[in-house]
């Protein structure tokens, strides 16, 4: 059976999806608080980025891939008014719940799907705009990730993935050392699940980093990529569009 790695572990690739889903089933209630008190609150910062260079338009068609408990569904769907669309999804249903109820307690009514990033349910040229924020660091084959996240999209229309990457060479060993050493300890405090946080911190070593996921980002179909390095290259938003 074909394997593939789960943070430094190696399994088979058909566990992969049930221990990233326990994952998130585990961490879904704290997920927001977290992200403020690892990224010390940056993480806002990269994704009202994203939603500036997604810079859409009134009655534009979007899909949220990995949308977990729904900052960017939220920014879109504002920015792409009552004529437009915001698909919010997610593979994981406890964080798409949370996201879901977090939602509607402030007045926002978006679709809501369960559905995997390598399969996704929507025919060929639906979406102007892709997103996928801190997601497709877990998906087993992001390679046909990627191809299906073009396939969805209208000829001209943009792929946005942000993600934990490679940072640049003088912050390596401190961030290193705060990632594998210290989120783990956050999470044990905070959300009672240190090895969840561990995990994460493992796969941000796994992912691609910039070179590369440009690079498998044009193998999938979009002939013009550009990458944008934040706080350092800790994060990197790939803005691809389709041929």
């Amino acid at each position: 059976m074909a394997q593939t790695h789960f943070g430094f572990d190696t399994v088979d690739e058909s566990d992969k999806a049930r221990r990233v889903r326990g994952v998130f089933d585990s961490v879904a209630t704290r997920y927001d608080v977290m992200n403020d008190v690892m990224s010390m609150g940056l993480h806002r910062a990269w994704k009202a980025y994203t939603v500036a260079v997604a810079n859409l338009r009134p009655g534009d068609t979007v899909l949220d891939i990995a949308g977990g408990t729904g900052d960017l569904a939220r920014a879109f769907a504002r920015k792409v008014g009552d004529r437009g669309l915001v698909m919010h999804t997610d593979i994981n249903e406890s964080m798409l719940r949370t996201g879901r109820d977090r939602l509607l307690d402030e007045g926002l009514v978006l679709p809501t799907v369960v559905c995997d990033g390598e399969k996704l349910p929507y025919k060929t040229g639906s979406f102007d705009l892709v997103s996928v924020a801190f997601g497709l660091r877990n998906m087993t084959h992001k390679d046909a990730a990627l191809v299906e996240m073009c396939r969805v999209l209208r000829p001209g229309g943009r792929l946005l993935v942000l993600e934990f990457s490679r940072v640049a060479e003088p912050l390596r060993k401190p961030y290193d050392w705060y990632s594998l050493k210290v989120l783990p300890l956050l999470g044990k405090w905070i959300a009672n699940d240190a090895d969840s946080y561990r995990y994460l911190a493992e796969s941000i070593r796994m992912h691609p980093d910039q070179t590369e996921l440009k690079t498998m980002m044009q193998a999938a179909g979009f002939g013009h990529v550009d990458v944008h390095n934040l706080t350092a290259g800790v994060v990197a938003l790939h803005a691809g569009i389709k041929c």
